[in-house]
């Protein structure tokens, strides 16, 4: 699979700028382009959208455009709810989900990128395989030595209601991709989304694992690359802070050695 990720000191070309539609109500999207099969350098393609003809979210710009103007143009996108985490991608320098991003937010031309610091696929669509790896590499599910319940594992209120702020992370990238930690050290550093899971399966009352997942996290990249800078909280689109987390689990290693 062909791959590309955008030197930091370059700068993309300007590409195409498509026929303009018929309109009052008119605004321009400069979106990221890069096909691995064309030969060509990344480039911004110019599309202008009706708005009175249009949904009001980035996400149905997108739509339109590739419905419309270009088939060609590449994302990823499914549910349109800010559940699935798929149409993840850095709008007007902040990295969101274009199904929730509404249009009205950005003045001016509004300009897509994909998620930054990634090698990127096509267009908008980032390779994440890494970034799924490492979601698997802190055992996303319950490590537990008693015999399994006939029903389910049960679990006290107060004991669920620790997992709120935790369990709703969608997987989007958009924490970790923000993070100039996860920048520099990501084949080593897990980055925020890994790491705020692996807060929520260490802190559920369930799970018999605490040693082994504190274990696997005990080296000098995996957490400690972490340096506060809360870009990670300020991007979130479902609102969590993962550096919270991650300094809950620093707390924890600490106290396990005392």
């Amino acid at each position: 699979m062909a791959e590309f990720s955008l030197p930091r000191n370059s700068k993309v070309q300007q590409g195409k700028t498509w026929p303009k539609p018929q309109g009052k109500n008119l605004k321009d999207f400069k979106i990221y382009r890069w096909n691995p099969d064309d030969g060509q350098n990344p480039h911004i393609d110019t599309y202008t959208v009706d708005m009175d003809k249009c949904g009001p979210m980035v996400l149905d710009a997108l739509i339109k455009i590739k419905n419309e103007q270009d088939p060609t143009l590449t994302f990823r996108r499914s549910c349109r709810e800010g559940i699935c985490g798929s149409c993840a991608m850095n709008i007007d320098g902040t990295n969101t989900l274009a199904c929730l991003k509404s249009c009205d937010e950005v003045k001016g031309d509004v300009k897509i990128y994909p998620l930054p610091h990634m090698p990127v696929i096509k267009d908008l669509v980032p390779d994440l395989t890494r970034f799924y790896a490492q979601h698997r590499s802190i055992q996303p599910w319950l490590i537990t030595q008693s015999p399994e319940p006939q029903t389910e594992w049960k679990q006290y209120p107060e004991d669920r209601k620790k997992l709120d702020g935790l369990y709703e992370c969608i997987l989007c990238a958009c924490c970790s991709t923000s993070c100039p930690s996860y920048w520099w050290n990501g084949d080593r550093y897990l980055g925020p989304a890994a790491l705020l899971q692996a807060y929520r399966w260490l802190i559920d009352s369930r799970d018999e694992g605490t040693g082994e997942r504190l274990d696997n996290l005990e080296d000098p990249f995996r957490l400690y690359r972490c340096h506060t800078i809360m870009n990670c909280a300020k991007t979130c689109p479902k609102g969590l802070s993962p550096a919270k987390a991650i300094a809950e689990i620093k707390k924890m290693m600490v106290e396990r050695r005392v």
